[in-house]
């Protein structure tokens, strides 16, 4: 039987014999002991599964190939379009991209799913408090699009890429979830107060959608108020929608709260592809030590099992573990101690051994199939009644001071339809001075705005940089332009 497409929109290979096909990436470090102890779980729990064994991550970057992802892994994961992934490495700070950012991308795996609970026998300051929460993360944009250059040899930028389709996809997808699991509140996590652009984006797309789903509370909280929300009272929070910056952050919080990263898994999941990955790295430490805990690798498989709707199985598998962790017998060093934790294949055995039964204390959520969002492959523009090219902000690398350039900017723009209004440093108004003490680099924001008829034309902007670069060194452009008579541009700390 071939790739079938289920009725709420997942996309699934199955075998003639029933078994579901599935792409298996051991990973690096501890991923393949956490891999193999989560395959021989869920062949003991009689998981109709088939696998396609495919690599990632450090052994594909050291063959040099730079996307740590080989064509022979892209093609199985086209085929199967599910995959349990063990944790990959990510290189720090030189060029190789992350294995990991290129799959969740490549394979538009816009929404990261990170569950987080309470687990008994887990010390935390947080026990007894009920902790039950999920965070969905925007997974492809923001500052993982990883668009970065150098402006001047010593100031860097990254863009910050959110888009309304992108945002529109996620807070949907939020509610479908939270509906889902039975859940009656999502909380829409931002910076909208200060990236009132990017990441308001997100907050107007959450404010617009929850009007669809009148069944579920909708809260916008400021993301630095949710980090300290979740710290004094997690219990509040049901699910949780944000940017995939404020996610990656938030999460690693969240499973702060309930033992740590050995708890935690996740899921990516797109239209056509879901990837599901413990949150941990790679801790090539514990390496081939049989130490390590394989519960977020496990659960990931269990959420993997509910996205191909087999869910007693899934149920099988964490009742088990949770009958095992509620047992206290045999438990993992990064709970007791690794001076006395039970070993990797210690406990994967135990939770083996205790496939059907059920906890006493702890109970397994109830799940509907999830349905995915609906969304159009087009590009799907917003198209506004009119808009308007205002002005440019021109970037110029100098060392001369702010009252310097300034004299010097409006000097080249004499007899052009341009006026100098602003020049920043970091953000900072800093010419015509405001008052204020601005320690300096060598990376200017110069804005200059359009004095004739209509909207400023391509070639008068080329022509007013062409008088800049005269003297200047400029690095980069940015078209300030009204959409239906508002800005599409935010102005400098202290810009009038």
């Amino acid at each position: 039987m071939p790739l079938i497409t289920t009725e709420t929109g997942k996309k699934m290979h199955v075998l003639e014999d029933g078994r579901k096909l599935i792409t298996v990436i051991p990973g690096d470090g501890v991923g393949p002991e956490c891999v193999e102890a989560t395959l021989k779980v869920l062949e003991a729990a009689k998981a109709p599964l088939a696998y396609e064994v495919r690599e990632a991550g450090a052994s594909v970057f050291r063959r040099g190939i730079a996307s740590g992802v080989p064509q022979e892994t892209i093609e199985s994961i086209r085929k199967t379009r599910v995959v349990l992934k063990g944790p990959l490495e990510t290189p720090v700070g030189y060029g190789e991209k992350s294995a990991n950012v290129t799959l969740r991308k490549l394979f538009e795996t816009y929404a990261n799913v990170r569950p987080v609970r309470e687990f008994p026998n887990v010390p935390t300051p947080y026990a007894g408090r009920g902790i039950d929460l999920v965070v969905v993360r925007e997974n492809v944009e923001d500052l993982y699009a990883g668009i970065e250059h150098m402006q001047t040899p010593s100031v860097a930028q990254t863009l910050k890429l959110i888009s309304w389709k992108g945002s529109e996809k996620i807070v949907r997808f939020a509610f479908e979830l939270a509906r889902a699991e039975g859940r009656k509140k999502v909380h829409c996590a931002t910076k909208s107060n200060i990236m009132k652009l990017a990441e308001g984006t997100l907050k107007r797309a959450f404010e617009q959608v929850a009007q669809e789903y009148p069944d579920i509370e909708a809260v916008h909280i400021i993301v630095d108020n949710a980090a300290h929300q979740l710290v004094k009272r997690p219990e509040q929070f049901e699910v949780i929608v944000t940017t995939n910056m404020n996610g990656d952050i938030l999460s690693d919080l969240t499973s702060g709260l309930i033992g740590g990263l050995g708890f935690a898994p996740s899921a990516n999941i797109g239209n056509e592809v879901a990837i599901f990955e413990a949150v941990h790295g790679s801790a090539p430490k514990y390496a081939g030590k049989n130490v390590i805990n394989p519960t977020a690798v496990l659960l990931s498989a269990v959420m993997m099992l509910r996205y191909l709707e087999e869910f007693a199985t899934a149920d099988l598998i964490e009742n088990a573990l949770l009958y095992t962790l509620e047992e206290g017998r045999v438990l993992t060093g990064d709970v007791v101690g690794y001076d006395r934790g039970a070993k990797t294949t210690e406990y994967t055995e135990a939770i083996i051994q205790n496939l059907g039964k059920t906890p006493r204390k702890t109970q397994v959520r109830g799940y509907k199939p999830f349905r995915l969002p609906q969304v159009d492959g087009a590009i799907a523009p917003i198209v506004p009644r009119s808009r308007r090219v205002v002005g440019v902000d021109v970037f110029v690398e100098t060392n001369l001071l702010p009252e310097a350039l300034g004299k010097a900017l409006e000097d080249l723009a004499a007899g052009t339809p341009f006026r100098l209004k602003m020049i920043s440093n970091r953000g900072t108004q800093v010419y015509p001075p405001t008052g204020g003490l601005t320690d300096l680099v060598d990376h200017y924001r110069c804005r200059f705005l359009y004095t004739g008829e209509g909207e400023a034309k391509d070639p008068e902007i080329l022509d007013l940089v062409s008088r800049v670069a005269s003297r200047f060194r400029w690095m980069h452009l940015e078209k300030l332009q009204e959409f239906d008579g508002e800005p599409g541009f935010t102005k400098a700390q202290g810009e009038d």
